[in-house]
């Protein structure tokens, strides 16, 4: 189910990851190109809760009414896992930028008190139940590759950029020599982006 886009999206969900917030770099500039070029699509970036089920709750529930064969969904580190949780269960296409490959593996190490990295003084928990929900929703593979555009750094100081291409083999991805997890230079990503999405020639 589902395809690369053919037409412009009517709505886009942004899913932001782990530590983070809709108050993002990637998510604001997203926000910001969008209002100003495209104000008729819906845009929608929430505060994900620490539980990934409950994130995906909210998820969910916040796009039920959503026209799923015009909407798309980005997501970066964990948002790009969640972005394909979403994208398998509705096939729609998804943008993933350095997107987590094995959340469940890697979290594993920071249960316990967390901060978040827009507002440090903000807390929350990292459970461990949040490992086995993590594994639970795992999409063993991408039915579609071909409906994904990843942009995946082989700068990352966090995740190993080889196991996200080989996961995402057969997307469309832009693969940059350098930058770093955060995609600090999303500027000159952007347009790669917009492209695949149809927003820009």
């Amino acid at each position: 189910m589902g395809a690369i886009p053919t037409h412009i999206p009517t709505h886009i969900l942004y899913l932001h990851g782990f530590r983070s917030s809709p108050l993002s770099t990637k998510a604001q500039m997203v926000g910001r190109w969008l209002a100003e070029h495209r104000p008729e699509i819906h845009f929608w970036c929430p505060q994900l809760p620490p539980s990934p089920r409950e994130a995906m709750q909210r998820v969910f529930e916040g796009i039920a009414g959503w026209p799923h064969g015009t909407m798309a969904v980005m997501g970066s580190s964990l948002g790009g896992f969640y972005a394909g949780v979403v994208a398998e269960r509705i096939g729609c296409p998804a943008v993933v930028l350095n997107p987590a490959v094995d959340p469940a593996r890697d979290l594993a190490h920071h249960i316990g008190a967390q901060t978040t990295w827009q507002k440090p003084e903000e807390h929350f928990y990292f459970r461990a139940e949040y490992v086995d929900e993590l594994r639970a929703m795992t999409p063993p593979a991408l039915t579609r590759p071909e409906r994904y555009a990843a942009v995946i750094a082989k700068g990352d100081e966090l995740l190993d950029w080889r196991e996200m291409t080989t996961r995402h083999a057969g997307a469309h991805t832009l693969l940059l020599e350098d930058s770093d997890h955060a995609l600090s230079d999303f500027d000159q990503q952007l347009p790669f982006v917009l492209r695949f999405l149809h927003l820009i020639p």
